[in-house]
């Protein structure tokens, strides 16, 4: 029998990971102390701390002109990770840099398909397409990166009125870098395991009275630790371009292109983690008619599978020829002036594309079948001789081609109306997204006339897999999905300051949508041999959304507040890829209403150590509804919800001029309420959302040397979801893992800082499937040495 190697472990994840929260306290109780006493010994610099201005982890304001308040005063849960928390940890794509945000969890992707790009969902709603990049979606099935950015704005919780449909959990805002009148020149040279490298530029030059110019450049390339064939290499540059700096009137001219060329990963199966399950029976349909079957070997076999061994953490399933090409470019337009000092007109105009071309080879594990427990067949899996058992790769291929054109008009003021305050920004959008798919084969078929051979798909072995081994492309069949939204929005938003201690806010969004799908589908009929043909299809929907906000925001103290939200959303159908679809109570059916998301979110928000430190603490109480479901007859109806329940605390900033700290703490309790399948199979949770998860990283600077470290822990999220028995992992365990970082300034030009990630090498699943058969491991023990210099 092949060695499967595994790690044992006579502890729970959370017990462990709180003896290590306990360990981290002992060891911060003699620092506190001792940054008491450097306090002291610093009383000038002390004196001279300016809020969030000396604090790298804090931010005060967002860089969002919608937002009509600082943050200590906006009636909504709202975390920002700046470019000084990402440097520390050497994040480098924005999943990592997500880690830093309780209650979003990563996504691997349907049974048999493998998610492309960023995929994560948050506070139990998918957040897949709810990217922006300075306030207008981000489209493309892409990994972003963030060398390029300023910071990173996570805003929780519905907000149809900030960014329209679709944002039923809140939604990212990446803040992009752009020109200053200063002179600076910054890079990185990055090398870790698995033969990663990693360069990075930050060029930015001041010109004439009012001129600014910058370029940052990405490249990176090496393999992924512990994944054989598995690798990542890519370039980006970013210029930008500003006139009048400084002045009444600003100008900017900024974009991308990004350029990635890779080895996907596909997964490894997730037989032989605790917990798998094997049903002993599989059934055939017949003319329309289905039959179980359940033997004496079919109960051989689930046992033996039941009972069989992982594989190796680093097989790999797919072949040399598997792919992954990307590249995604943008260009925007800025355009601000000052009215007066208090008076703001901008408009930004953008236009993107992204492409991605992939062949990946998705794995499942193996199962009982007719094939399976039949030793005349290839496929027979001996319950005897496992070294012998067989897999066939899943040869998936995906050709998606996104585009956007935006234009967004805002204008910010602030008057006075009697003795009131008021801040408001308000502004028109107009927006243009497309995404085009084709859809592939490898099953040997005569369409429209043209024949297509089989593609050559052998099996692997499950313990012993060869990439060597020669996989077809799969062909695309003419088949394909072809849609767009065209969205017009008006929006408002208010902050009206009673007196000092009282404030109210309110935001109003009205937008009109029109989507339209065009297709082609691949349609066999039942004559003998059957014959296939492709057959267009054009689907369209429009209608008029209303979302909306409202708070009331009560300040005891000047750096404090107390308030009470409410926030809508809504969600038309064909929002997340502009595919509409014609299948009677699909979601996507235009002739569905528009799924509606409710807010309600009780907080405090407090900056406390003379403004470096900022402390929230929120209950909220999500709920979605109108999803599809059916009634006790099996009639279709808009019918079914979700509700999530939870609580979220956080602290960003300093404990002293040297101690940084950020961290973060969800529980969440969800509900599903009236959801039945067609056979009458109820829905009993929400899918990848643990009840607990926490995130904390801190570091201490002595002199030259800066030293930090942090804990991640994600408790238990379920795949099986419903009242049926399902075959594969029914949840991912939770799990715990913590990274250190150590850094030292050799001089004003050189700074050098070791990254060790996982640092007690804990084994973990980081996603699972929905099908539970195929899992991809969290990254193990690995590290990363980083020189940052400036000239």
């Amino acid at each position: 029998m092949a060695h499967i190697r595994s790690r044992k472990h006579s502890k729970t994840s959370q017990q462990r990971f709180t003896q290590s929260l306990l360990t981290l306290a002992t060891l911060a109780a003699p620092v506190a102390a001792h940054a008491q006493q450097v306090e002291a010994e610093h009383t000038l610099r002390t004196t001279n701390v300016k809020a969030a201005a000396d604090v790298p982890y804090k931010a005060d304001t967002s860089a969002n002109s919608k937002y009509t308040a600082p943050l200590v005063d906006t009636p909504k849960t709202i975390q920002v990770i700046t470019k000084e928390v990402l440097k520390e940890q050497g994040a480098a794509s924005l999943m990592e840099a997500l880690r830093n945000t309780p209650g979003i969890t990563m996504q691997l992707g349907e049974n048999g398909n493998t998610s492309a790009g960023d995929t994560f969902q948050m506070r139990g709603f998918s957040t897949q397409t709810s990217t922006f990049v300075d306030g207008i979606r981000d489209l493309g099935a892409i990994t972003r990166d963030v060398y390029n950015l300023e910071q990173i704005e996570v805003v929780k919780g519905p907000s149809g009125t900030d960014i329209g449909r679709g944002s039923a959990s809140g939604y990212i805002n990446l803040v992009s870098k752009l020109p200053t009148r200063d002179t600076a020149q910054q890079g990185t040279v990055s090398y870790g395991t698995a033969q990663k490298k990693r360069g990075t530029l930050d060029l930015n030059e001041a010109f004439g009275e009012t001129g600014g110019f910058r370029l940052n450049a990405l490249l990176t390339d090496g393999n992924v630790d512990d994944r054989d064939e598995v690798k990542n290499k890519s370039y980006a540059l970013a210029p930008s371009f500003a006139l009048g700096l400084g002045t009444a009137t600003r100008f900017y001219v900024f974009g991308q292109h990004v350029s990635q060329d890779n080895v996907p990963d596909g997964g490894i199966p997730s037989i032989g983690f605790h917990g798998y399950y094997q049903a002993p029976s599989y059934s055939t349909t017949t003319n329309g008619v289905t039959t179980v079957t359940q033997n004496a070997a079919t109960q051989t076999l689930a046992n033996a599978i039941m009972n069989a061994p992982k594989v190796d953490r680093s097989n790999f399933y797919g072949s040399d020829n598997d792919y992954e090409d990307v590249t995604a470019d943008v260009v925007t337009i800025k355009f601000e002036h000052d009215l007066d000092a208090k008076t703001t007109i901008r408009n930004t105009a953008r236009y993107g594309k992204t492409e991605m071309d992939r062949i990946l080879s998705g794995i499942s594990s193996p199962s009982v079948s007719a094939n399976t427990v039949n030793p005349a067949n290839a496929a027979y899996l001996n319950p005897i001789n496992l070294n012998a058992w067989v897999v066939t790769p899943n040869r998936q291929r995906l050709d998606q081609e996104n585009e956007i054109f935006a234009n967004q008009t805002n204008i910010t003021s602030e008057f006075n109306t009697g003795d009131f305050k008021n801040s408001v920004s308000g502004g028109l959008e107009l927006m243009y997204e497309r995404q085009k798919s084709l859809s592939f084969s490898t099953a040997a078929a005569t369409i429209s006339g043209v024949a297509y051979p089989v593609v050559a798909n052998p099996p692997a072995n499950l313990y012993n897999p060869n990439a060597d081994v020669v996989r077809g492309k799969p062909y695309a069949t003419g088949a394909y999905t072809d849609g767009n939204t065209k969205t017009a929005a008006i929006y408002a938003f208010d902050t009206l300051e009673l007196n000092a201690q009282w404030l109210l806010n309110a935001g109003l969004r009205y937008e009109h949508y029109t989507t339209d799908t065009d297709g082609a589908t691949v349609v066999t009929n039942t004559a003998t041999p059957p014959v296939s043909t492709l057959t267009p299809s054009s689907l369209g929907d429009s209608g008029n959304l209303v979302s909306w906000q409202a708070g009331v925001v009560y300040k005891p103290l000047p750096i404090g507040s107390v308030y009470f939200s409410y926030a809508t959303s809504q969600t038309p159908p064909g929002s997340a890829n502009f595919a509409l679809s014609a299948t009677d109570n699909n979601q996507n059916n235009a002739s569905l209403d528009p799924q509606k998301t409710d807010n309600y979110e009780l907080c405090t928000k407090w900056n406390l150590l003379n403004e470096r430190l900022s402390l929230s603490a929120a209950y909220f109480r999500t709920e979605n509804s109108k999803q599809t479901s059916f009634d006790d007859l099996h009639n279709p109806v808009q019918e079914g919800r979700t509700r999530v329940t939870g609580v979220e605390i956080a602290a960003v900033g300093q404990l002293t001029n040297f101690w940084q700290v950020t961290a973060g703490i969800t529980k969440l309790d969800t509900d599903v309420l009236d959801q039945l399948s067609d056979t009458g199979v109820a829905t009993t949770g929400v899918r990848w959302t643990p009840d607990l998860s926490a995130t904390l990283w801190t570091s201490y600077t002595f002199g030259d040397l800066t030293v930090g470290g942090g804990a991640r822990y994600v408790g238990e999220q379920s795949r099986s979801i419903t009242t049926a028995v399902q075959n594969g992992l029914a949840e991912i365990p939770s799990y715990w893992a913590a990274d250190a970082m150590i850094a030292y300034k050799v001089s004003k030009q050189l700074n050098l800082r070791l990254n060790i990630y996982n640092l007690f090498d804990e084994d973990y699943i980081e996603t699972l499937n929905n099908g539970g058969s195929r899992v991809r491991l969290g990254q193990p023990r690995s590290g990363t040495l980083t020189a940052e210099f400036s000239f």
